[in-house]
């Protein structure tokens, strides 16, 4: 009986494309050079975490954040499958319930006087570029800037050093895992 994570493990694995792939597009192609991307170690996996939280958390365009945590990934060495992952930590329903009450509070703590109704207002009214453009230059939207960005600055500290334990700590399980597998097969 397979638990919920190795099923969502394999199911991630399925998804994923191969290298051969990569290497065919033209615009994942100079990526695909660079195999060390896309690997599984102590040091890329938190990076890979912490890349994707910050541009998840930061850059709340959907399909920007998937693009800009691969380039994000180059100069610090991350692997960029759990970098485009993460980014999924915004959601619709994160980014309305959790991702901007919490930034617009943070950027009202620095003096500013942003309200969050108003944004849910305009896109569900389908606010037109002209409005938004006006929005931008109000109070509302540095608040949600700054708080964007130190909201996104501590969940990459946090996330980094939460997924390199968590690295460590399956890896300790693992080799206990590995020693009790061949301590059975010499009592055998």
């Amino acid at each position: 009986m397979s638990t919920l994570s190795q099923r969502l493990m394999a199911w991630a694995h399925r998804q994923m494309p191969t290298h051969e792939q990569l290497a065919a597009n033209r615009f994942t192609a100079p990526l695909a050079r660079r195999p060390a991307l896309f690997r599984f170690t102590r040091r890329s996996v938190p990076r890979g975490v912490a890349v994707g939280m910050f541009v998840g958390i930061f850059a709340l365009i959907p399909g920007v954040q998937i693009v800009g945590s691969a380039l994000m990934c180059v100069p610090f060495r991350a692997n960029i499958p759990i970098a485009a992952a993460v980014t999924f930590i915004s959601n619709p329903l994160t980014t309305l319930l959790i991702i901007l009450p919490v930034a617009v509070a943070i950027g009202n703590a620095f003096g500013f006087h942003a309200d969050v109704d108003t944004v849910r207002m305009m896109v569900k009214e389908g606010a037109g570029v002209d409005v938004w453009w006006r929005w931008l230059w109000s109070d509302t939207a540095p608040a949600i800037v700054l708080g964007l960005l130190i909201e996104s600055l501590v969940a990459t500290f946090v996330s980094y050093f939460a997924a390199a334990v968590g690295w460590r700590l399956w890896i300790a399980h693992k080799l206990r895992h590995r020693a009790a597998l061949h301590a059975q097969r010499d009592a055998a």
